[in-house]
C-alpha cells in the first residue's frame, strides 16, 4: 500500500504544537505594514488555534 503524502499547501500554513493543537496565522499579516497601526501589526503577529469545525478536515491534510 502506498504512503499517505502530507498536502503541500497545509504544511505551509499550518503546525502542529507539543500537545496536539493546530495552529494557523492571523490574516492580513503578511505586507503592507505601512498601513497598518503598530498595534493592529502585533496583534496579528500572534498565531491563533484553528476552531474545532475545521481541526479534524486539517488533521487529515497534515497526515495526523
Amino acid at each position: 500500500m502506498p504512503k499517505n503524502k502530507t498536502h503541500s499547501g497545509a504544511k505551509k500554513r499550518f503546525r502542529v504544537t507539543g500537545s496536539g493543537k493546530i495552529m494557523r496565522e492571523r490574516a492580513n499579516h503578511v505586507h503592507k505594514f505601512h498601513e497598518k497601526t503598530p498595534q493592529h501589526a502585533r496583534r496579528l503577529a500572534n498565531d491563533v488555534q484553528v476552531s474545532k469545525a475545521d481541526e479534524k478536515k486539517i488533521k487529515k491534510l497534515l497526515g495526523r
